[in-house]
């Protein structure tokens, strides 16, 4: 199976610590050039320390990082093209923490017009960023990481069930207009996964309920098939696999990265 990406750059968003670090560790171990693209400076510099220095060849990789704020798309917009003035990205990771918990009939208006400015228009910068670089280079992986919501919507996370389904659209409509270039557009969909998000989302249910986090985290476990929560490597290793030469000829999915828990096909 060919996983080797030496020689690709790769662009992962929200990099500085959960599923994006972890998806930024496994591309660097493939061999693959890292660029980490978060909010918080210090963050980034600690994560890029654990990324892999060499390829599988020994080559040195000069991994960097990148600064901006998701709420701010024109920041988003402005960072991505000093990116890629440095050079094409071939590999970019689309993924963003998700909006507040709570129910979509009492969510504010200007809940979801934020994170649709967050999640789809900020992921729509990088991209258009981005795909010159792809064409050019001949090789182009786009991955978004977004939610199981786009299948079956989570209760209680109104406006992301709501934003996710839009990216998810979005994806599937890109996957269908760069197939002839030879770019693939795929989703990743986590299930419950051991990051400070989920813990957050245990933290309200606790309060709601009387519980304790750790009650809500066991809730959640239960819930799954294989019964226990996921880790941000098995998110990030499926990740690397649908940017690898592997999975060319996969484009235009949603991969359910759950545990099992999602209830349909």
């Amino acid at each position: 199976m060919d996983l080797n990406l030496e020689g690709k750059h790769a662009l992962v968003a929200g990099a500085s610590q959960g599923i994006g670090l972890a998806t930024a560790q496994a591309l660097a171990k493939l061999g693959c050039r890292v660029t980490l693209l978060a909010r918080n400076a210090d963050r980034l510099e600690s994560a890029r320390t654990t990324l892999a220095p060499n390829a599988p060849s020994g080559q040195t990789l000069n991994h960097t990082v990148a600064v901006a704020d998701f709420s701010n798309p024109a920041t988003v917009e402005s960072v991505a093209a000093q990116i890629v003035a440095a050079g094409p990205v071939n590999i970019l990771v689309n993924n963003t923490g998700g909006p507040a918990a709570g129910p979509a009939h009492l969510a504010p208006t200007d809940a979801f017009n934020a994170a649709f400015q967050q999640h789809l228009i900020c992921n729509h910068h990088l991209v258009q960023a981005c795909l010159p670089g792809m064409r050019s280079s001949g090789y182009g992986r786009i991955v978004n990481v977004i939610s199981t919501s786009v299948k079956v919507p989570l209760v209680g996370l109104g406006v992301s069930n709501t934003i996710r389904g839009a990216v998810a659209n979005w994806s599937k409509t890109l996957a269908n207009e760069l197939g002839a270039d030879g770019i693939t557009v795929n989703n990743v969909l986590p299930g419950p996964t051991r990051t400070a998000r989920l813990d957050q989302i245990a933290e309200g249910k606790a309060a709601k309920t009387g519980g304790t986090t750790q009650d809500a985290l066991d809730a959640m476990a239960a819930a799954v098939p294989l019964k226990r929560l996921g880790e941000p490597e098995e998110v990030g290793q499926a990740v690397a696999f649908l940017a690898s030469p592997a999975a060319a000829y996969i484009s235009g999915i949603n991969l359910p990265v759950d545990g099992g828990r999602t209830g349909c096909l």
